[in-house]
């Protein structure tokens, strides 16, 4: 049984002649050529077959060696089980980062992303045994309205484009937007931060950084798997939720050839919209709101997530429940009335996560779906008009993405938007 880091701990000349490999990828810049501009990192340095020797690093089951396919009709990260960390990394595209430098950038991230999320290595990593653990690693790729727009502007859905105005939002807008979006997930954090360190290696000739949200929820094997996860102020978090094994679930959240103008949504069909919202939590004054009070807020019991109205988490709501003087159980200003729609179209698929830094506590609050103007805004729209909840909740950061459609072996992710393979042009 090979090494788990087999084909990436070589001898002082491969080493080195591969880092020269990535030099000359990375400094032909946006515009520059030579081998990287060429083939790609993955191409041009035999991550296919690099991944092919590494059999421990892929077959590893041991917890934290276990790793997730990242080929598929859909990316890997959507649907697949949450994990314990994740972090989200918004780029701005350099003005000089045309179409055919996106080419070679979608080239260089298809070789990196296999790579990486198999547990090897890319062959120019100078820190290989840090790739060889990637405990579930998912990296999953959006592009925002100026990447498409670079490519073809009638490729842009609709949606595709910053959220309306809510009335109660107080953007920063230090979180806002974006070109181009890179999603990292895993149990461990440190997997994450080497994906990413490789992933920004790659991209810092097309790109800069625009932002960086880190989330996590509860530890792996610290609740039984299906758990539902809490947020900080104690609630449940997400019992209403799509399941991915119901057979109306690609039709809410998988984009479909048919969607919109064909030009605008066929490259996308496998994809999903992403809307991703930062909310962060005033816990000094929620912590002062009596326990039936943070419950007739939500309309949920704080202990298990269960109705106001009885039963457990999962059991239905009953809108229609009484109290003995006449009054609605569930009050009309309650989160879960609020939130509720009577259209089965309009519902998401909810991955949200907390988060924690700085002294501010809130909810990485993101969402997938076919459609957000028909499918999150209306929600949203409820929420921002009756919520009480908005008395201990602010929303600062607000972007939309199109996550690109899965990509098998020997294909580029983000292929169908630029009309290559990687052994294309």
């Amino acid at each position: 049984m090979p090494d788990s880091t087999a084909g990436s701990r070589t001898a002082p000349e491969a080493r080195d002649a591969r880092r020269f490999g990535r030099r000359a990828l990375l400094t032909s810049g946006a515009a520059g050529a030579g081998i990287g501009a060429a083939l790609g990192l993955g191409a041009a340095l035999g991550i296919p077959a690099l991944r092919e020797s590494g059999e421990s690093a892929a077959s590893a089951t041991d917890f934290g060696g276990e790793t997730l396919p990242c080929h598929g009709a859909h990316q890997a990260g959507v649907t697949t089980p949450p994990t314990a960390h994740q972090r989200y990394v918004a780029y701005t595209l350099k003005p000089e980062t045309d179409r055919a430098a996106l080419v070679r950038m979608f080239r260089i991230l298809t070789g990196d992303v296999e790579g990486l999320t198999s547990g090897v290595a890319p062959l120019a990593d100078s820190e290989p045994e840090l790739a060889a653990r990637p405990s579930r690693l998912t990296v999953t790729v959006g592009v925002g309205p100026a990447l498409v727009d670079r490519v073809d502007p009638a490729r842009r859905p609709d949606w595709l484009a910053p959220l309306p105005k809510f009335s109660l939002d107080k953007l920063d807008g230090r979180h806002d937007g974006g070109d181009l979006l890179i999603l990292f997930q895993a149990d461990d954090p440190l997997p994450i931060a080497h994906a990413a360190r490789m992933l920004y290696r790659d991209l810092r000739s097309f790109a800069d950084h625009a932002w960086t949200q880190q989330g996590f929820r509860q530890a792996r094997e610290s609740e039984p798997d299906g758990t539902t996860m809490r947020n900080l102020m104690g609630q449940v978090d997400g019992t209403i939720n799509p399941d991915p094994e119901h057979e109306d679930f690609a039709e809410l959240v998988w984009v479909q050839e048919s969607d919109g103008r064909p030009a605008a949504t066929s490259w996308l069909t496998g994809g999903s919209a992403l809307v991703l919202r930062r909310i962060r939590m005033e816990l000094d004054t929620w912590e002062r709101v009596d326990r039936p009070g943070r419950e007739q807020t939500i309309g949920r019991s704080l202990t298990d997530g269960a109705p106001l109205t009885g039963g457990t988490e999962h059991t239905p709501v009953d809108y229609e429940a009484k109290n003995a003087l006449g009054l609605p159980v569930i009050p009309s200003y309650a989160h879960i009335r609020r939130a509720r729609s009577e259209d089965p179209s309009e519902r998401i698929f909810r991955r949200a996560v907390n988060y924690d830094e700085g002294g501010e506590s809130g909810l990485l609050f993101a969402c997938y779906q076919r459609n957000p103007l028909t499918q999150f805004v209306p929600i949203q729209q409820r929420l921002d008009e009756l919520d009480l909840l908005n008395e201990w909740v602010t929303h600062t950061g607000s972007a939309v993405f199109a996550i690109l459609p899965g990509f098998n072996n020997g294909q580029l992710l983000g292929g169908t938007l630029l009309g290559e393979t990687p052994s294309g042009g």
